[in-house]
């Protein structure tokens, strides 16, 4: 009976477990995709791995910049900070090959009013994604959640016009609660990914990469591959 138990048990993790396959099955179909994170590095750190494998599967892949990083360094000026670290981004997205995008709002100032869904709105609809990847809402950062919200009401005002999904980053000190149910497996992307997010000198890169190798390889774990990023996607409701 025990080792009837313990096969059960073995057959139930292989069911609930996603294969390689499924990781890899639900980014079929799409044709744009837009990832759209607060701070430069913010895309790159929480799924620049899938965004080169989109790139890689022939989907148009554009990395949005909510702010400059403008409070970012240390001792610089916001404006000064802001021209370091949208340069580091360009560089990160031509080590991707996808498109650099950069929005208005203030590192550390991020603001919710109606200007500000209304600019978030009007960009989504310029460039008419049929994905959209952005920051789980629950986090620690003020940006991450404004980001997050702003995008969450596009979605809503556009009429559902493309999927939603939330990406982590450095999930425990800043993505809070999170659960996925959609992985990539970024095995091969990884160290090109790592590149990416290198590109920002300015920031303390190796306390980023130890973060997040450690989260890639957990969910690598939940869908039996070495490195994968995870993702949750938002179900339309009224």
């Amino acid at each position: 009976m025990k080792a009837k138990q313990v096969l059960l048990l073995g057959i139930c993790a292989m069911l609930l477990c996603p294969t390689i396959d499924a990781a890899e099955r639900w980014l079929e179909g799409y044709k744009k995709v837009l990832v759209i994170g607060a701070h430069p590095d913010d895309p790159e750190t929480m799924c620049g791995g899938t965004m080169i494998k989109l790139r890689e599967m022939g989907v148009e892949v554009v990395s949005v910049y909510f702010t400059g990083g403008e409070a970012g360094i240390p001792g610089k000026s916001h404006e000064e900070s802001r021209a370091i670290r949208t340069a580091e981004a360009k560089k990160a997205c031509e080590v991707m090959g996808v498109r650099a995008v950069f929005m208005t709002q203030i590192d550390g100032n991020a603001e919710v009013n109606k200007a500000r869904y209304a600019e978030m709105k009007a960009l989504i609809e310029a460039e008419k994604p049929d994905m959209v990847i952005t920051h789980w809402p629950i986090d620690s950062h003020r940006d991450h959640r404004v980001c997050s919200i702003l995008v969450y009401d596009a979605w809503r005002q556009t009429g559902y016009t493309f999927d939603l999904y939330y990406g982590e980053v450095m999930t425990g000190m800043q993505t809070q609660t999170f659960a996925p149910n959609h992985w990539v497996n970024i095995t091969e992307q990884h160290d090109q990914k790592v590149k990416a997010y290198y590109c920002h000198e300015s920031q303390d890169m190796p306390l980023v990469q130890e973060w997040h190798d450690a989260m890639e390889i957990l969910r690598g774990m939940e869908c039996h591959t070495k490195y994968a990023e995870a993702f949750t996607k938002q179900v339309w409701t009224e």
